[in-house]
């Protein structure tokens, strides 16, 4: 059996923020979730809900914090502290508007890129050598505000093509998962045509 791999997907708790662009992550780890049959609880001690159980036959760990976006390293910390985990076994999840709607980057180390989430993630684990999942959502227009942008709903075109682009996420996820990061890159990080 290989070690347990760990799959955290960033987003905002609570029913308002559930189909925002900031929720990406949240939603991709659900479609995991979907796709392997796997359960989510809510576990308290590690303010999160978790579902645990095989990707293929990898034994992974999903993890959706419920502490909000801004302080989301603190669960990350204790979820690899319970578990003995070294940073090299997470993958983190996260939208990106640096990115263009239904573009996706997976990396196997790097900056926050000006996200809130990876900033804390990076401050708690005192290290940027994880690997993350950008999932683009495209710019908010020069007079919008950010976090307005980030915090509001997908547009209709977008939840027209949210489907597959979650899908194709989730499949990322596994192949990171199953395969490794050096594969997962080769074969997602891809520009998108049109």
């Amino acid at each position: 059996m290989s070690e347990l791999r760990i799959i955290v997907g960033l987003g905002n708790p609570g029913k308002e923020y559930e189909y925002t662009r900031h929720n990406f992550g949240f939603l991709v780890i659900d479609q995991l979730a979907a796709q392997y049959q796997l359960k989510f609880s809510r576990r308290a001690v590690l303010n999160s809900y978790t579902a645990e159980g095989l990707l293929e036959d990898v034994e992974c760990l999903l993890v959706k914090p419920l502490t909000y976006m801004n302080n989301s390293g603190s669960v990350v910390r204790q979820v690899l502290n319970k578990k003995g985990a070294e940073a090299s076994r997470l993958l983190v999840v996260c939208d990106d508007f640096h990115l263009d709607f239904g573009q996706m980057r997976i990396r196997e180390k790097g900056s926050d890129g000006g996200h809130n989430g990876l900033t804390s993630v990076i401050q708690h684990l005192q290290t940027q050598n994880f690997s993350r999942l950008r999932l683009g959502i495209g710019s908010p227009k020069p007079s919008e505000d950010v976090v307005d942008y980030v915090l509001g709903s997908f547009s209709s075109k977008e939840k027209r093509e949210m489907d597959p682009f979650i899908q194709q996420a989730a499949r990322c996820c596994a192949c990171w998962a199953v395969e490794g990061i050096s594969k997962t890159m080769s074969q997602f990080n891809k520009r998108k045509e049109g």
